[in-house]
């Protein structure tokens, strides 16, 4: 059977409706548990005979979802979680155990950047982070106990574009296991798996809901690796509500159309700050894909422009400390995305108060480039 393409296989991920209504939208499974005719009929579940017990251990809404990213991923299976950052930690905690060491790409999201220096020490997981397009910076920091690389496939907020060959390489190299974080790119852009890459996690949150209205993560890998990440998902409670596991589904049917849009004025909006005097740097990629490079945009302010002012004079454009919603929104990330990074690090990055993330939405371009243009003109006057 011929394979269908990405924009249909984003619209029909979900199993056809069998039950004798045949609702043509997905039910919401909106139930904390399943029942059961007798004690052997109870059993069955525990032979693998029937898919559901209990929703913390899954649900058909959560399962759709998962398995729908998996589909636009070309891997073998995904499970939803509770957000990006449970799907980061399960992931994590699928491939690393206490003694072990992961080494992490140092300009992440600050949120991952607090969770792997924070929170995996405390279990007995080193961590150092490297500048990973630094080859041999990465290469010296291997040792014996290391096990994972982890990067992002385009990195917040400064939009490097990993080279993920070869982080797959070095991996290969050494026996370890890549994982790596594909929200900014989503599967429409990027497939990471199709490089050789073990596990994938999205902050579904972000383009996969694509509405900011639910929260929520993914994970997708090979069955077997995701199969332990199942385990630590319903054994640490990061499984994904029914109602919002719908939503996200309801998002992601519309992903090919959205990041379309999105990456077209994202690139137009890069363009045109390119030529602003207001403008002392433009971040956005040109390498991501064929169909385009993202929908974000970041920029640093000259210095004569006030970025309290900026922020105050956008007009409609919302402030906002996430992305990825069909309307433009900024955000600060010296004071929300990476608060928490350590202000050397943040310095060693260029990550500081000149500088804007622009989440590019589906809005008409002219409307977007006015907006900014005003702000800009306004906070430099």
């Amino acid at each position: 059977m011929r394979e269908k393409k990405f924009a249909t296989k984003s619209v029909h991920f979900t199993e056809k409706e069998i039950s004798k209504n045949r609702s043509k939208s997905k039910p919401i499974y909106q139930t904390s548990a399943f029942v059961f005719q007798d004690l052997d009929d109870m059993e069955s579940f525990y032979r693998g005979e029937k898919e559901y017990l209990y929703t913390r251990y899954g649900n058909p809404n959560s399962d759709d979802l998962g398995k729908g990213v998996a589909s636009l991923e070309q891997a073998e299976d995904g499970v939803a979680t509770s957000a990006g950052m449970s799907a980061i930690l399960v992931a994590l905690l699928a491939l690393l155990e206490k003694g072990d060491h992961l080494i992490a790409a140092n300009d992440l999201y600050g949120g991952t950047y607090q969770l792997l220096a924070e929170e995996l020490p405390k279990l007995g997981i080193d961590v150092s982070f490297v500048p990973f397009q630094e080859r041999e910076v990465v290469k010296r920091a291997i040792r014996k106990e290391t096990k994972v690389l982890y990067s992002e496939t385009v990195t917040n907020p400064l939009l490097r574009v990993e080279d993920i060959h070869q982080v797959v390489e070095l991996g290969k190299e050494h026996g370890l296991s890549t994982v790596i974080d594909n929200t900014f790119a989503t599967p429409y852009f990027v497939q990471p798996l199709t490089c050789g890459v073990d596990v994938v996690v999205h902050s579904a949150t972000k383009y996969i809901g694509g509405h900011s209205d639910v929260t929520a993560g993914v994970v997708v890998g090979s069955a077997e690796i995701i199969q332990q990440v199942r385990q630590k998902v319903a054994t640490l409670g990061c499984n994904l509500s029914p109602f919002e596991a719908w939503l996200a589904s309801r998002g992601l049917k519309t992903l090919a159309l959205r990041m379309e849009r999105q990456g077209e004025n994202a690139q137009a909006l890069a363009t045109f700050f390119a030529d602003h005097p207001g403008v002392s740097q433009v971040f956005y990629p040109t390498t991501v894909s064929k169909r385009g490079n993202g929908a974000i945009v970041t920029i640093r302010l000259a210095e004569k422009v006030e970025a309290a002012t900026f922020f105050e004079s956008l007009d409609w454009v919302k402030i906002a400390p996430t992305l990825a919603g069909v309307e433009t929104t900024v955000s600060y990330p010296i004071q929300t995305s990476h608060r928490t990074v350590p202000e050397s690090l943040r310095q060693e990055l260029g990550i500081d108060k000149q500088l804007v993330r622009i989440s590019v939405g589906i809005e008409d371009i002219e409307d977007i480039m006015a907006a900014f243009d005003k702000a800009i003109k306004k906070a430099g006057s």
